[in-house]
């Protein structure tokens, strides 16, 4: 399990926020503009009311088989979007009764305009805590298979609620084992209740270098938002080495 530590200059800032059946959503211009994020990732947004722009962000795509689902805004004057696309992962007992949401993965492939480098970034959720882990773990590696085949090699964030309270060290382990990097950020995301309080706000990525995982102050929702800082993984080592020249 990766710590999150500040490794230096900040390449991308992403925010990803668990709305809260949407009751959040009144809060994303004032994230985007205090911290000046880049890439903006949602979940239980109502994407039927989503708006076009967001704080200067621009909409790449949101789920459309349920209305409170995951959406993705990008700065257009550092990204441009090549493709999205919304992914059904292994259903837990909840989803198929109650039908919450048939989309838990939300990509975008993206071409920084500062460095020409590709990536994939996501917006993901996991199913609810009356599912197992062993569910959530499946989700997570099926997510990663997806996100590779959609940008085979290219560095990938994925980013989200992964509902995932206790027992990390194990689903580190697996993450890990599998090619990526789990990293946590500096305090808990979600404090709602007393035997389920913990990071629930994850990010997993492979090819990047991630800076800086920051949980951000407490607003409507029963989630903190993140935000994550990171960089392309030989950007970093070209930076180091000039430091040392």
């Amino acid at each position: 399990m990766v710590e999150a530590t500040n490794l230096g200059e900040i390449h991308v800032k992403i925010i990803s926020y668990n709305l809260r059946n949407n009751r959040a959503s009144g809060e994303l211009a004032d994230l985007v503009s205090r911290f000046e994020a880049d890439l903006l990732c949602l979940q239980e947004a109502d994407t039927s009311s989503l708006a076009d722009e967001v704080g200067g962000l621009h909409l790449a795509d949101s789920t459309r088989r349920n209305r409170l689902g995951l959406a993705l805004y990008y700065r257009r004057d550092r990204f441009t979007s090549t493709a999205t696309r919304a992914f059904e992962l292994k259903k837990s007992l909840h989803d198929h009764v109650m039908k919450p949401a048939h989309e838990r993965l939300l990509a975008s492939r993206l071409t920084d305009l500062e460095s020409g480098r590709e990536c994939i970034v996501a917006s993901f959720h996991a199913a609810p805590l009356t599912a197992l882990n062993s569910l959530r773990r499946e989700q997570i590696r099926s997510a990663h298979e997806q996100l590779h085949e959609m940008g085979p090699g290219l560095p990938t964030l994925m980013v989200g609620d992964f509902n995932y309270p206790i027992f990390k060290n194990q689903l580190s382990r697996r993450i890990v084992a599998s090619g990526y990097d789990l990293t946590l950020s500096d305090n808990r995301t979600y404090t709602r209740y007393k035997f389920f309080r913990g990071h629930f706000d994850l990010a997993t990525s492979i090819g990047l270098q991630i800076d800086n995982v920051e949980t951000l102050p407490r607003g409507t929702s029963d989630h903190m938002p993140i935000l994550v800082t990171a960089g392309f993984v030989d950007q970093v080592n070209e930076e180091r080495d000039q430091d040392v020249a």
